[in-house]
């Protein structure tokens, strides 16, 4: 009565029938367990039906049916249904009941019958013993699952596999590698069962040296050549990195499966290596082995990382041919790599075939989407999503998020907040994230802040995404106050925290925190990191110590763009354009090709260098010499390089003959031009044009101000700052910020609030006094563009915020030591003579970075030649 054949069941059944034994319950039992072998619950529930009082072997067996058959609710209402009939569960009932509650969602019901198990007496029981060990593991609750292990007095070797197995299906590699050890120490000898569990558990954990010892002991016991222990082996040795054992492992079986192909293919692919993956994807077809589901989600992963979308296609067309396209886990992971290949129409081509997606499929379309630009589209599929009924989980809104912030839409971002909160998924560190990160690039720090300051549980992901959107507002300050409270959280930064917080020393210019944090850096052993070292090399520049940045720049094992473009702008910022341009000849040296950043930084260096000729010369071999189609960023330093120099009717000239949209910002260097060079009439035309882009400028009506204020024309200066009141516009407050002691000192006009400000009042008013004396200094009054009195210009141009930063710096800082401070918008002609002379009467060099440049002052010199 083994056989499974379903036809020679139910010849069996009709001749029961015929011999009137039908209603005999051994045989009733027998033959419910022969229908459930043979795949039909339909049948083996009809023999069950015609007892009114089924004995309980046949309850036994109905139950184990339904279990067999994955009706589990079913199975544990027949066993209530069981009890209610007054029929006493014994242990195989207990075991089979037990299986159905192996699930989180059917815990409670678990418990309850455990309960009954106790009261019954079958808890001494190894065999029901063993089962509660299974059925909370599977549930997740390895807690009740080890009281009962513990309490187990008579363990077999069952009884430690299923606790081993269920540590490390639960992911706790430790504790099932502590039980093999102690398992051993009391003499129990390890099965087939044990080692595979075991060697997952060094794989969760990458315990390489544990698992070769594994290794050791099932070739000490003869079973190396189980196929299921191999392929276990396989995916360990791949898991912890070690392809080459993992390949050994793989070559030496003598019998392999489409699971040891399998294994091995996704080792390749899951660490990068793409082009062995396709290789041994060939060699498995020339075996004859057809591959499966597995098979070709780990070659389309392999595939995507290289972006072999030619390769992808023709397994593309195997998938078709098996008739796995319909299934939805090949289906998810076709349109996840034809999006990340960047071909989003094959991706929503595949997409749009399946009648019925679950979430995972609209999440990775979402996400495709999202990741490349097309906000308005995965918005639009989002919202197709919610329409079709399919609910969205925390992955789902943070690929939204995403999108969100990359229009940037914080209005979108408010409402996708709203459906979070809603779902209660706003505690979850995943989705919180992706909230900080969506409300930093849409500009609004303190919700990103609330956020972050909310999340019940915070991650090295959440600090990065908060540290980085304080970085990225220029809010260098608030991002290395977060960084020290990150560490004494001792939540340990990685290479993204490093790289947004080197951007934040960089914005502000606090080098000594810089410093401090490079040699943090050094300590994790990141500095040979190119990314981390790109950073490193843009810090000492934006901080003005371009010896230090090309010492990082040096040290790099390897350099990419990214590294010569961070040394190339340092120059660019500095006014080295010739420096700037001779290592743009040594990166095309080393065989580095340069990209539209690069174009970017070189154009800005001629700009502020007054190379007009090298400028356009470079501007035409861009796309001619190396392919890349010029932005609005290089025709803005295009039009910034001839504003410069004066030649305002040739820059708008060209900014009118650009082939693209000019921007707000390419107006404003005609605008900042036409002050130095005196054109109101451009002036206008220029301030027209940035206002029917970006009405609320505050920096173009500031300007326009100033220039009618410079030309005399105070009627229409008045009537410009009128206008802006009315309109509620405010001008960004000038500040400046200096270093002192790993704090930033923050300075504003005529700054009240500095604990020092007595002293750096009478201190500044004395310098004033004796460069009068020595140098002849006197006050610009033209950079005052107020209608008062000179002395009122005076008293407002002494109390500017560079020359009180300069001053506390004198005070403060070691004779020898460069002063290095920051202002936030362009200096103007009064700071600039200030700090030249001062430079001389004090013998220490003064570095300033003002928005547009470096300016390096020594001996009364300054490196811009005046030039800014």
């Amino acid at each position: 009565m083994k056989t499974k054949d379903l036809s020679a069941s139910r010849q069996v059944y009709s001749l029961m029938i015929r011999s009137g034994l039908d209603s005999n319950t051994f045989l009733a039992f027998h033959l419910i367990r022969l229908f459930s072998l043979c795949g039909s619950l339909m049948e083996a529930n009809e023999v069950y039906l015609k007892f009114c009082r089924p004995d309980l072997h046949m309850w036994t067996a109905i139950i184990s049916a339904h279990v067999k058959h994955q009706q589990c609710e079913q199975a544990i209402k027949l066993y209530h249904a069981m009890l209610q009939s007054n029929v006493k569960p014994n242990d195989y009932a207990y075991v089979a009941v037990l299986k159905a509650c192996a699930s989180p969602e059917a815990l409670p019901q678990g418990r309850i019958i455990h309960a009954d198990v106790v009261k019954a007496g079958y808890d001494s029981s190894v065999h029901v013993s063993n089962t509660l060990i299974d059925m909370y593991a599977k549930c997740g609750s390895l807690d009740e699952a080890r009281r009962v292990f513990d309490q187990l007095r008579a363990k077999d070797i069952i009884s430690w596999n299923a606790m081993i197995s269920g540590y490390t299906q639960n992911g706790f590699g430790e504790e099932a590698l502590h039980l093999l050890d102690q398992m051993r120490q009391e003499g129990i000898q390890a099965d087939a069962f044990t080692y595979v569990s075991a060697l997952k558990a060094c794989g969760i954990l990458g315990a390489i040296a544990k698992g070769k010892l594994i290794h050791v002991h099932i070739v000490e016991c003869g079973l190396e050549s189980n196929i299921f222990i191999g392929n276990t082996l396989i995916d360990m040795y791949a898991k912890c990195g070690s392809l080459e054992t993992a390949h050994q492992v793989f070559e030496t079986m003598p019998h392999k499966d489409l699971v040891s192909w399998n294994a091995m293919i996704a080792g390749y692919a899951q660490h990068g290596f793409s082009e062995k993956a396709l290789q041994l994807f060939e060699y498995l077809q020339k075996e004859g082995i057809r591959p499966n589901r597995v098979t070709f989600v780990s070659i389309l992963k392999a595939c995507c990382s290289i972006s072999a979308i030619d390769q992808a296609k023709q397994i593309h067309a195997q998938i078709i041919d098996a008739g796995l396209e319909s299934d939805l886990f090949v289906g998810s992971t076709l349109v996840d790599m034809y999006s990340n290949c960047g071909s989003l129409v094959d991706a929503r081509h595949v997409f749009n075939k399946f009648p019925a997606r679950d979430v995972v499929l609209w999440n990775v379309m979402i996400a495709g989407y999202a990741k490349h630009g097309d906000s308005k589209e995965a918005l639009n599929l989002f919202r197709e999503m919610k329409s079709d009924h399919i609910q969205p989980d925390s992955v789902t809104y943070v690929c939204i998020l995403q999108a969100c912030a990359s229009i940037p839409d914080i209005d979108e971002g408010k409402l996708i907040h709203t459906q979070v909160i809603e779902r209660g998924l706003e505690g979850s560190v995943f989705v919180g994230n992706g909230l900080v990160d969506m409300y930093a690039k849409c500009g609004s720090i303190d919700e990103a802040r609330k956020v972050f300051d909310r999340l019940p549980a915070k991650d090295v992901v959440s600090w990065n995404a908060m540290i980085a959107g304080y970085a990225q507002q220029g809010l260098g300050e608030q991002a290395l106050h977060l960084f020290e409270l990150m560490q004494q959280e001792d939540m340990k930064p990685n290479d993204a925290t490093y790289l947004s917080i080197l951007k934040a020393c960089g914005s502000i210019a606090a080098i000594d925190q810089g410093k401090r944090i490079h040699a943090q850096i050094i300590k994790c052993g990141l500095e040979t990191n190119v990314f981390v070292g790109s950073a490193l090399v843009d810090m000492y520049s934006k901080c003005g110590d371009l010896n230090e940045a090309n010492k990082v720049l040096i040290k790099l094992p390897v350099r990419n763009v990214v590294s010569w473009n961070a040394m190339i702008s340092g120059h660019a910022q500095h006014g080295l354009g010739k420096e700037a341009l001779q290592l743009y000849k040594e990166m095309q040296r080393e065989g580095i090709k340069p990209d539209s950043a690069t174009f970017v930084s070189l154009l800005s260096a001629c700009s502020h260098a007054n190379l007009t000729h090298e400028g356009f010369d470079l501007f035409h071999s861009m796309l001619d010499d190396h392919g890349i189609r010029p932005e609005l960023q290089h025709y803005g330093c295009m039009v910034d390089l001839l504003s410069r120099r004066g030649s305002l009717s040739e820059a708008e000239k060209f900014v009118i003959k650009m082939p693209i949209v000019p921007s707000a910002d390419i107006w404003m260097s005609v605008l900042a031009a036409c002050k130095t060079h005196g054109n109101v009439e451009l002036a206008r035309r220029s301030f027209d044009s940035i206002l029917k882009l970006e009405p609320s400028n505050d920096a173009a009506y500031v300007l326009m101000a100033n220039i009618y204020a410079v030309a005399g024309r105070w009627v229409d200066s008045l009537e410009i700052r009128k206008t802006m009141k009315t309109a509620g516009i405010r001008k960004i407050p000038g500040c400046t910020w200096i270093e002192f002691n790993n704090q930033m000192h923050r300075f504003v006009v005529e700054d009240k609030d500095h604990p020092q400000k007595k002293r750096i009042y009478a201190t500044l008013h004395t310098l004033i006094g004796r460069i009068k004396d020595q140098f002849g200094y006197e006050p610009d009054l033209s950079c005052v563009l107020y209608d008062v009195p000179d002395h009122k210009k005076a008293h407002l141009l002494s109390a500017h915020s560079e020359k009180l930063a300069l001053t506390f710096g004198l005070i403060n800082l070691p004779p020898g030591v460069p002063i290095r401070i920051v202002k936030n918008l362009r200096t103007c002609a009064d700071c600039h003579t200030f700090a030249k002379m001062i430079s001389k009467l004090s013998g220490r060099e003064i570095i300033e970075r003002d928005a547009n440049r470096f300016h390096h002052f020594r001996d009364g010199v300054c490196s811009c030649g005046d030039y800014w």
